[in-house]
């Protein structure tokens, strides 16, 4: 019964002072698909951090997170659902260092995790996850 009842306060908290956050919001009309990430020069964070996100090679996180950016490009991979899904993740992760801890090594938080620990095993570099990060505090 307390769930639907905090879902509700955060939605309301979220329409009254959504408005205030000055993140630069994803923006799917600017979003390039993975074949234009990898052409694509002089990108913003933001969106290099979309790049890594999507990319196959990379951080990969469509094969276990659904991913909420409306309209979104349409050749992208089909969501997993192994992961949570990357939605309100400002509202999530108030502390950007937690976020970019989750991301550096998910076990610390999780040891029983599948998420493999991107920074620790260095499958990204400590740009690709800062750059991943400031996409996900954007949704």
């Amino acid at each position: 019964m307390r769930k639907p009842i905090v879902l509700a306060v955060l939605g309301v908290t979220t329409l009254l002072f959504g408005s205030m956050v000055t993140i630069p919001q994803a923006s799917a009309a600017s979003l390039p698909t993975e074949k234009q990430c990898k052409k694509a020069k002089n990108l913003d964070q933001v969106t290099q951090g979309w790049c890594v996100a999507i990319t196959r090679k990379k951080g990969n996180c469509l094969a276990c997170h659904a991913i909420e950016v409306k309209g979104w490009p349409k050749d992208l991979p089909a969501a997993g659902n192994i992961g949570p899904p990357l939605v309100s993740m400002k509202d999530r992760y108030k502390d950007r260092a937690k976020l970019r801890a989750q991301v550096w090594d998910s076990t610390v938080a999780n040891p029983e995790t599948v998420m493999p620990p991107f920074g620790r095993n260095k499958i990204l570099t400590e740009t690709e996850i800062d750059r991943i990060v400031d996409f996900l505090l954007t949704i």
